[in-house]
């Protein structure tokens, strides 16, 4: 087995991944495996990334290295096999067939590296008739009925940014996938390939809701049930200063709780009774508008109503309790979420700051045994004249 750069960081230590660059759920898969400990190669393209976003500031691209190969020039794609050659892992999140067409697709590699887990990140997955189309996650969680589940029922369906489809049925997938093909190959000595479509994992993500629809304990449609805001004891609610707070006391201890504090012991016989719950609803709603978000916080503080503040991406990190366990770190000025889960041997960290694109070629050409990889400090700026988020439709690479 190789040997990573930086020994003792995370249960990966000593696994090497080659990532080939692209943008959304792959990067975010990279990230984990190298926040867990991996070697992480990112293979960038001459031009920079796909985002409009200085790369000092791209955190998916923390704990990794950079190296540039341009995979349509001669001998782009045999310096990428060789990387793969040395490998435990490769990322690609292209359309399916563009891996194979530039000549690093599942064969290549393998007939130079039989033992190599090659992870596949699509939206549509590698076959079925959507497979060549273009799509972002807005569209994959549409079609599996995820993104159908949010909202207000007289309302359009609410997007929750890219963090449903990219990330939770991508990335996560993906690096399960990984880890379980990883696990074969070492018992095994063989390699294969994980097809991680976020369709896929995004339906995976519904199983629960789909036996209680079989077992007619969910509506199928939104705001009608106990966990997409039908029920008034689990929603969000606004707040005297147009701030929310969220509520989740679905247990009737806890729900006893959460009236007690409103003042509203009165509705204690409306838990069980879906005929009260738009009573209990309003009534809660003109409550909680008659105090701040904050002062509402510390009315609920040191009691088990399960309620909590609805908080901004900048006030999160300050939050007493995040602040405690550390959920958010610093690195070089910038405030990030720290590496999760927590291990007690095998400690994680964000050891570096996001790759440069090209910036670590000499150091990985060394440690990786790669005297020829070339140097392309002509090709490391990233271009910034295209869509201000994507460069590419299908929302992952080049196509």
């Amino acid at each position: 087995m190789a040997t990573a750069r930086t020994p003792g960081h995370g249960p990966l230590t000593g696994v090497r991944v080659v990532e080939l660059a692209g943008i959304g759920p792959g990067p975010f898969a990279a990230m984990l495996l190298a926040d867990l400990g991996a070697d992480v190669v990112r293979v960038d393209r001459p031009g920079g990334p796909g985002l409009a976003l200085d790369p000092a500031h791209d955190v998916t691209n923390r704990n990794k290295r950079s190296v540039v190969v341009d995979l349509k020039a001669p001998g782009g794609p045999a310096r990428v096999l060789d990387l793969a050659e040395r490998a435990d892992v490769l990322i690609e999140g292209y359309r399916p067939g563009v891996a194979e067409r530039l000549g690093v697709g599942p064969g290549h590699c393998h007939a130079r590296n039989p033992r190599l887990v090659y992870g596949r990140m699509t939206g549509w997955g590698q076959d079925g008739p959507l497979a060549p189309r273009a799509g972002h996650a807005v569209a994959y969680i549409a079609l599996t009925g995820a993104l159908g589940l949010i909202g207000d029922p007289d309302r359009p369906p609410a997007v929750p940014a890219n963090l449903l489809g990219d990330f939770a049925g991508g990335s996560l997938y993906l690096v399960v996938g990984v880890l379980a093909a990883l696990h074969h190959a070492r018992v095994h000595g063989t390699g294969q390939v994980v097809d991680a479509a976020i369709v896929d994992g995004t339906a995976h993500l519904s199983a629960l809701l789909h036996g209680m629809l079989a077992a007619g304990a969910w509506q199928d449609r939104r705001r009608a049930n106990l966990l997409d805001g039908g029920c008034p004891y689990y929603g969000t609610y606004e707040t005297a200063d147009g701030r929310h707070v969220a509520v989740g006391a679905l247990e009737p201890q806890f729900y006893a709780e959460f009236l007690h504090v409103l003042g509203l012991d009165g509705f204690a016989d409306a838990h069980g009774d879906p005929a009260r719950w738009e009573e209990l609803r309003a009534a809660v709603a003109e409550r909680f508008r008659s105090r701040t978000r904050d002062e509402w916080t510390a009315r609920f503080e040191g009691t088990d109503a399960c309620v909590a503040p609805v908080l901004t991406l900048r006030e999160a990190p300050h939050h007493p309790h995040l602040a405690a366990r550390g959920t958010f770190t610093e690195h070089d000025g910038l405030t990030q979420p720290a590496p999760a889960p927590r291990f007690s041997a095998t400690p994680t960290t964000v050891r570096t700051g996001p790759a440069r694109p090209g910036a670590d070629t000499e150091a990985v050409a060394r440690d990786w045994d790669l005297p020829g990889l070339p140097a392309r400090a002509d090709a490391t700026e990233p271009r910034t004249h295209r869509s201000p988020l994507l460069r590419s439709p299908h929302g992952k690479a080049p196509q």
